[in-house]
């Protein structure tokens, strides 16, 4: 390497050159004891320019978490100062966590080998693009799925990307998702209120609304799931011919998605507590093939529909039909339930390991009438390690996916289910016991309050009463929060 001129020579160094100079001298000393003998060592300091560069989240490094230009060679002090390669790139935490997202926990199970034809998924993220879901579907082993198609707890929302409807398109065959429309459930923003009363803020919740349904035409997806929402206060009967007004506008401005109500589990001014309110607000649209029920296990035990024995599911299965129409059923929640029976409390748990317990979810996958939708895991997947953080688990739904299969056919009676029934139940026993006493200590505090009282304070009771329940729903559709 050729040497600077005298001249050259003589400027000064730049600040981060001198900073490497400086810190080629420095010595440490490190003093340690070890079984009453002192040990004495030098550790030179790594050599370090003063500016550092930004780590980008993309950028990989080593093992140790230090930037790969560490192992750039020194120069000799008096050459001149010559830009440096580009770093090799090593693994980083980041990039290590996107990885592990993208491998694959279990693989998909061909419907045609299941006794009956359930197509079984989770909600998965759409983070990064929605034609992410799908590989993340795939990566579980879920033959269906659901995904927010935009940020769910805002307002505030960006268009598709130009080529995200070709890549969701290209990616469905890759992954041989070959039904869409029995297949994708996407989910609505839990801030969406087609109830509300005021205008701007209806408006608000109508435009976020339209907004999905031309994104799920654009995909090509057939179904849509939304929270019907909340009266306000207002009279059900109200509520739920603004919910079909603005469906039947919605239907006339998009092309065939079938809008699919929830069923919820609370009850005061919540819509969609009972059948009955599903069968109000379905009368009063115009297009009947465009609107469809989705059934959520953990909702319905909530607002006080059993289905944890065979003649239980049945009697509710029944009063659907009865009331709403199996015709409307189009898709599946499966999830357990950490409140008891009719608690109005919507707390989401693992399957088999809540009040519902398994047997409720064998008479689901068993019902030949519901082949062919989809039914989609929402349960719990955060978990908690050695340091405290909470990370989520996907092997979780992997696995519960599996079990759900695995029940399609099994005789209850057998010991493998009883022994599966138990392990479960053991599970989420410390789960059940905490939430029970809650339950008890509100409904002993209820009791104390449902004392005789003068006119304005039971009417002060029952607005506070309906408050309280319309809380125990943790996503029942209310203004934003």
């Amino acid at each position: 390497m050729a040497r600077q001129s005298t001249r050259k020579a003589a400027q000064p160094k730049p600040a981060t050159e001198t900073a490497v100079k400086i810190e080629k001298k420095v010595v440490a000393t490190k003093v340690a004891k070890s079984g009453g003998a002192v040990v004495e060592a030098k550790v030179e300091v790594n050599k370090r320019a003063v500016t550092k560069r930004k780590v980008d989240y993309n950028e990989e490094e080593d093992e140790d978490g230090e930037n790969a230009d560490s192992d750039v060679k020194d120069e000799d002090e008096d050459e001149p100062t010559q830009s440096k390669p580009a770093p090799k790139k090593r693994k980083t935490a980041a990039t290590s966590k996107k990885a592990d997202d993208n491998m694959p926990l279990a693989s998909r199970t061909p419907i045609n080998t299941l006794k009956l034809a359930m197509k079984i998924g989770a909600h998965v993220s759409a983070a990064g693009g929605v034609q992410n879901s799908i590989t993340n579907a795939s990566n579980i082993g879920a033959n269906a799925f659901a995904l927010f198609l935009k940020p769910h707890r805002t307002w505030n929302f960006q268009p598709f990307s130009p080529d995200s409807a070709t890549q969701f398109t290209s990616l469905l065959k890759t992954h041989s998702y070959t039904e869409p429309q029995t297949t994708i459930l996407p989910h609505a923003s839990y801030l969406i209120n087609l109830a509300q009363p005021d205008k701007t803020k209806a408006t608000q919740a109508y435009t976020s609304f339209l907004d999905d349904l031309k994104r799920c035409d654009a995909l090509g997806i057939s179904l849509y799931n939304f929270h019907p929402g909340s009266t306000g206060g207002l009279p059900m009967s109200e509520a739920c011919a603004r919910i079909a007004a603005h469906l039947n506008t919605a239907h006339k401005a998009t092309k065939s998605v079938i809008t699919v109500l929830e069923n919820m589990c609370g009850s005061g001014n919540i819509i969609g507590s009972n059948f009955s309110d599903l069968a109000t607000i379905i009368s009063l649209v115009d297009d009947k093939s465009r609107v469809g029920v989705c059934l959520d296990t953990c909702h319905a035990f909530a607002a006080g529909y059993d289905l944890r024995t065979p003649e239980t599911y049945a009697k509710t299965m029944k009063e659907f039909d009865d009331v709403v129409g199996l015709k409307y059923l189009k898709a599946f929640h499966l999830n357990d339930s950490k409140a008891p029976f009719s608690s109005h409390r919507d707390l989401h748990e693992n399957i088999g390991q809540g009040f519902l317990g398994l047997r409720a979810f064998h008479n689901v996958v068993n019902d030949e009438r519901l082949q062919n939708i989809p039914m989609v895991l929402e349960t719990p997947i955060e978990v908690k390690g050695l340091d405290g953080k909470k990370t989520e688990d996907k092997k979780i739904w992997a696995d519960e996916i599996k079990l759900l299969e695995s029940l399609i056919g099994m005789d209850p009676g057998s010991k493998e289910f009883k022994n599966l029934e138990v392990e479960l139940q053991k599970k989420g026993a410390a789960e059940r016991k905490r939430v029970q006493e809650q339950v008890d200590k509100k409904a002993e505090k209820d009791a104390k309050k449902a004392a005789p009282k003068g006119k304005k304070g039971a009417a002060a009771s029952r607005k506070k009463k309906k408050a309280e329940e319309e809380e125990a729903c943790d996503s029942c559709g209310e203004d934003s929060e």
